[in-house]
């Protein structure tokens, strides 16, 4: 008797479409269609919720929904929890350097985890925010390694870029509401502006930093990213935001004094950058504000290379430090970023923290009385487009390097001066449709100023309805 025949195996393609359906597989074809109450904006959510006429039922399922479709496309969430009492009203993403008790902290590396006993200080102190903790977002590696794996959801061709990648896609995407990230020399400021979004650097205050994965203590800030402008207002007092200032904070003016430094326009901006920073004074002298041109002077504006060598030098004393207990290879990006720091010399180390301290007790003679915040161009250039341009080698520009006026660019003025600043999208590309944004630096604590201008920008402005793409 001859043998049974033995089975063919089955066509790859067809297994493998069998496989997707059954997993529910259907990117990159379609495009996500976002759910109604999660297109909704905060006031108007929280506002149907105050009075009775919310569905929290429906609202879970939509979440639900949304994540099993959104996770997969964008990936930016990283460690995911729902909260005993169900899906938050508000939904609150941290970005994977700060510590959140019951959360495992991976400070964006993909073989390394530890689990933290308490929660950072800046979110503990926000009386019932940590109840609304949805999960963890995406860092790039230790805060300065190149790519971080996310998808731009409104920009999948601009990079989402700075190393709190996960708190502006994760916004973006609507998978939560507010982000929690870090900003050193732009960290939140990058991919908010990338991403369409907002995104508020605080004022430097070590005491907010403990819990916090230290890139360069003396520039590290805590950072928030919304969708909008008027999403983080409307935050900014529904959570209390306001608290971590440790002060009163500053009176909002009704007509304020701002400052255009005359700086951009020597010749290093790009033609883009510097006709949305016209754009938006222009908006803002429309809605009955003075502007006014200035000149940042030489000890902070020449400053910014500095800062990045500043915390070059930081992260590689910092890695001599931590390698002993993170022994987990890292990327070729983060040690080339590291190998910029081990060049920084003791003399120059210890000249940058002299002029920084210098630097900042000049922060109330910049602005005074008689100005209340500065209006830059978020980069001297658009964001890049990945079809097109070249990935860079390390996030941390090296003096000599081609194109290193352009690299260091205008996010470390605030931070050298310890300084709040706000990035507020303002158009789209006429080239490739990248956004397009300023940013509004203020003196130490400003913020409820800053964003308060950010919402009159955005109003006047009154952005295209974007979607995810």
């Amino acid at each position: 008797m001859s043998a049974a025949p033995r089975p063919l195996p089955s066509d790859p393609a067809s297994s493998l479409n069998g496989y997707a359906e059954n997993a529910g597989i259907t990117y990159p074809d379609d495009r996500p269609e976002l759910p109604d109450l999660l297109e909704l904006p905060l006031a108007e959510r929280c506002g149907l919720h105050d009075r009775g006429e919310w569905d929290d039922r429906k609202w879970a399922e939509q979440n639900e929904t949304w994540y099993s479709v959104a996770d997969a496309r964008y990936r930016a969430v990283t460690t995911r929890r729902t909260p005993s009492a169900g899906t938050p009203l508000i939904r609150v993403g941290v970005k994977d350097t700060i510590d959140v008790a019951g959360l495992p902290t991976s400070l964006g590396l993909r073989h390394y985890r530890h689990h933290p006993a308490a929660t950072a200080r800046a979110l503990s102190r926000l009386a019932g925010v940590e109840e609304l903790v949805i999960g963890k977002v995406v860092s790039t590696e230790l805060n300065i390694g190149v790519g971080s794996g996310c998808v731009n959801p409104w920009f999948p061709h601009i990079d989402p870029a700075g190393s709190s990648t996960g708190a502006g896609v994760s916004v973006a995407a609507h998978l939560c509401d507010l982000a929690m990230g870090t900003d050193v020399l732009g960290s939140v400021r990058w991919p908010a502006g990338h991403c369409g979004t907002v995104g508020l650097r605080m004022t430097h205050d070590p005491g907010l930093l403990h819990g916090i994965f230290p890139l360069s203590p003396p520039m590290d800030a805590v950072g928030w990213v919304a969708r909008t402008a008027e999403d983080l207002a409307f935050l900014w007092q529904r959570l209390g935001m306001g608290s971590l200032l440790g002060s009163a904070g500053r009176p909002t003016p009704a007509r304020y004094r701002i400052g255009v430094p005359a700086n951009v326009r020597d010749g290093s901006c790009a033609p883009e950058m510097l006709e949305t920073l016209d754009l938006v004074g222009a908006a803002l002298t429309d809605d009955g504000h003075d502007l006014a041109d200035l000149r940042v002077d030489d000890e902070l504006w020449q400053r910014r290379g500095d800062a990045w060598q500043l915390c070059a030098r930081q992260a590689w004393d910092g890695y001599r430090q931590w390698r002993h207990w993170i022994t987990v290879p890292v990327h070729e990006s983060t040690e080339q970023a590291l190998e910029v720091g081990a060049r920084v010399t003791d003399g120059q180390y210890t000249e940058i923290l002299d002029a920084m301290h210098s630097c900042r007790q000049r922060n109330a003679v910049r602005f005074g009385e008689h100005t209340h915040a500065w209006l830059l161009p978020l980069d001297p250039s658009p964001p890049p487009d990945l079809r097109t341009s070249r990935p860079v080698a390390t996030t941390i520009p090296a003096p000599g390097e081609a194109d290193y006026d352009r690299r260091i660019g205008y996010t470390p003025i605030a931070s050298f001066a310890g300084l709040p600043a706000v990035a507020v999208p303002a158009r789209l590309s006429r080239v490739n449709r990248a956004p397009l944004g300023v940013q509004i630096v203020g003196p130490p604590g400003s913020e409820e100023r800053l964003i308060e201008l950010a919402r009159r920008v955005q109003r006047r402005l009154k952005p295209p309805d974007l979607r995810p793409a």
